[in-house]
């Protein structure tokens, strides 16, 4: 994922016209006046590997004050100068209720979605109250530059700046800062035994993962296959494996008979060799899964014998394995909290019950919580699973909690004023 600036045009790269505390775009290319140091900031910006995205709103297109062709040529004059890569237009008025139309943040998302960019780790520079909530809005950092019109304030951007280049010194030092901290976390979690895996079943979610440094290997299952919308089972497993080579993947059969179940399993086995099979301990009818994982394990087939909660499930599947052969023994100690149980206990039970297999690694299964990795790896647990939901909040990790309280506040209070609450 990139990272991206996104820049108002009016104002924050060239002079708006203002007339009576309002600000106004040129009304023609002979307007244009590119405001001091612009070109400067825009090259800092890039030299540090931002897009450099506008989005702007033109609603005199649509008030029919503006003709289209003249916005265009504006925008390519400003393209050809400060090497920007792209500029996202809305030329609607607010009677269009457009989700492009700042402060909505669709010009925002939409590139986002262009280039493949990381909003929260992206920045939004205007010198509106309309641009900082359309930042706010698609989650950027937001940078506004106040020229004291006669209008609203923005609430709360991250920073205030008299101009681009004061906002592109803050951005560039936030994002020092930023990439430091995420290296005292990747420290912190690199520290760890336990192997992160990804689960889930959305491509674009499995191949983010994949660029991250801390995932080494991957599972899916049919229930999120089928909430990610994947329709063809075969189709979607061979784009992933074509896009993830070189980790372990894991992918389950969805027959309730072993005979199917064993087929498919064969089939399953034979699209890689980072593939691995996951076989339910039992089928729906609650009949024990232990001697098709005997037959498979010994025809070769490396798996992943899912859905365990109890220790003897763990005993008994243990002994089904075939010497040498690497698989894994899943047990799903996050529904196992949901039950009111407490997990650690059972899973480093489970740990020793596995010592003397060490062809077999353990999986903490189904976390509802980032504090699951730590306890997995305290208790020995060779691996955990992980939604990309939890994933997210790995940037979390060692957060100053008085910072991180008043994050809670500021959410609370935009949240009310952008529901329009009043008593």
């Amino acid at each position: 994922m990139r990272q991206a600036v996104f820049l108002d045009r009016d104002g924050v790269l060239n002079r708006a016209i203002v007339r009576e505390g309002k600000s106004y775009p040129p009304a023609s290319l002979a307007e244009l006046e590119i405001l001091p140091s612009v070109a400067k900031a825009c090259a800092a910006l890039h030299k540090a590997g931002f897009l450099l995205v506008v989005v702007t709103n033109q609603p005199d297109v649509a008030r029919g004050t503006q003709r289209r062709e003249v916005v265009e040529e504006i925008n390519q004059a400003l393209s050809d100068q400060l090497s920007l890569d792209d500029v996202q237009v809305c030329y609607h008025d607010d009677a269009d209720r457009c989700p492009c139309r700042k402060p909505m943040p669709g010009l925002l998302l939409e590139a986002a979605r262009d280039w493949q960019v990381d909003l929260s780790a992206s920045f939004m520079v205007g010198d509106r109250w309309k641009d900082i909530e359309a930042g706010r809005r698609a989650g950027c950092k937001t940078i506004f530059i106040d020229y004291a019109y006669a209008e609203r304030e923005p609430d709360d951007p991250d920073y205030r700046a008299k101009s681009l280049v004061e906002a592109t010194d803050w951005i560039l030092r936030n994002r020092t800062k930023a990439m430091e901290e995420q290296q005292v976390m990747v420290r912190k979690l690199t520290d760890l035994n336990v192997k992160i895996f990804a689960d889930g079943a959305d491509k674009a979610g499995m191949l983010e993962m994949y660029r991250h440094p801390l995932i080494e290997g991957f599972t899916t299952n049919p229930t999120l296959m089928r909430r990610a919308g994947v329709s063809n089972y075969r189709v979607f497993a061979h784009e992933i494996l074509a896009a993830i080579p070189d980790r372990p993947i894991s992918f389950e059969v969805f027959s309730d008979e072993f005979d199917e179940m064993e087929r498919q399993a064969l089939e399953i086995a034979s699209w890689g060799q980072n593939v691995y099979v996951k076989i339910p301990i039992t089928n729906t009818r609650g009949q024990s899964s232990c001697d098709l994982v005997r037959k498979l394990s010994h025809a070769g087939v490396k798996l992943n014998v899912t859905a365990m909660m109890t220790l003897d499930q763990v005993r008994d599947v243990s002994q089904c394995f075939a010497e040498g052969l690497s698989s894994f023994v899943s047990v799903f100690a996050g529904r196992i909290a949901d039950t009111g149980r407490d997990p650690v206990p059972l899973m480093a039970a489970a740990v020793e019950l596995l010592c003397p297999y060490p062809n077999l690694e353990l999986i903490w299964a189904s976390p509802r919580e980032l504090l699951n990795i730590f306890q997995a790896d305290a208790v020995g647990c060779h691996v955990i699973t992980v939604t990309h939901g939890v994933l997210k909040k790995l940037p979390l990790v060692g957060k100053d909690l008085h910072e991180y309280s008043l994050d809670t506040v500021k959410m609370f209070y935009r949240d009310a004023q952008d529901a329009g609450y009043n008593l």
